[in-house]
């Protein structure tokens, strides 16, 4: 019959030699896991970028739906309607124009030159007309009826708040895109997302960047590649944490074979009773 191993501490029990070597294997099997899990991760971003790059190819060859279609003031900003390529026509506000800052293009920060467009029903519709470097940068927008192709983006949250400018020394400012903060300075009824100008007529100004078209929440990572990272960080943490179990049985005197169980007393087996007679 096997004895019962003697009890011990937790580091006695992971620093005796047997201990040690299963360590090694294990630590050698979660680092595996980890640059596998990296690897997964690299093939997520490089599929998926390619994926992103043919998604937004076909957004810019896409024809155009009237904004009427996907949209329509005050109602709820699906999240299907993002990137959706629309055309809408109306009269810029250039009183209302103000300008989003701390936006980054091509590793450089800058503005969003945001203005309103006035459809002929009233509707105001946000309109990031493009980047520009400098408030200086920033253009009046065009003036009389503009036709407007461009690409749909959900309102931000709203900042600290929209300060209009006297439309000629200074330019508004305003620290998000936010049709609940820029209903109060440019009235409604007003849409809850807005239009990225992809192509206007009359045209703007080249000193104010187009942008590309809007990409959703989590675009250019490959969902599949980016589980089997995670699924191979998994494994390599189940290798630490069965090394762990390992030091916690040894420490208290499992005997081998019998993961898991309780030591018991050393002792001669105990006789079945005979059955009581009648």
């Amino acid at each position: 019959m096997t004895e019962p191993r003697p009890q011990t501490t937790l580091l006695r029990a992971a620093v005796r030699p047997r201990m040690i070597v299963l360590l090694v294997v294990f630590l050698a099997a979660a680092a595996v896991c980890a640059r596998l899990g990296a690897w997964q991760l690299d093939r997520a971003q490089v599929r998926g970028a390619k994926a992103e790059d043919r998604h937004v190819a076909e957004l810019v060859a896409a024809p155009p739906v009237p904004l009427a279609d996907v949209l329509t003031p005050q109602t709820s900003f699906r999240g299907d309607m993002v990137s959706r390529k629309v055309a809408v026509t109306g009269t810029y506000d250039a009183a209302g124009q103000v300008l989003v800052g701390d936006r980054a293009h091509d590793g450089v920060t800058g503005y969003l030159v945001v203005t309103p467009l006035r459809e002929p029903g009233g509707a105001v519709l946000p309109v990031v007309r493009g980047w520009v470097a400098t408030p200086s940068d920033a253009d009046v927008p065009p003036a009389g009826d503009v036709a407007l192709v461009g690409y749909l983006q959900a309102s931000e949250q709203a900042g600290d708040g929209v300060h209009l400018g006297d439309g000629a020394s200074s330019a508004g400012r305003a620290d998000a895109v936010s049709s609940a903060e820029l209903l109060n300075v440019w009235g409604g009824p007003i849409y809850t997302g807005y239009l990225v100008v992809a192509s206007s007529d009359p045209a703007q100004s080249g000193a104010v960047v187009l942008l590309d078209p809007p990409r959703k929440p989590g675009a250019g990572l490959n969902l599949q590649n980016l589980a089997y990272a995670a699924q191979w960080w998994l494994f390599g943490g189940f290798a630490v944490l069965l090394w762990l179990r390992l030091v916690r049985d040894e420490a208290a005197g499992v005997r081998p074979g019998h993961p898991g169980a309780e030591p018991t007393a050393a002792g001669p087996p105990t006789p079945p009773q005979a059955p009581a007679s009648a």
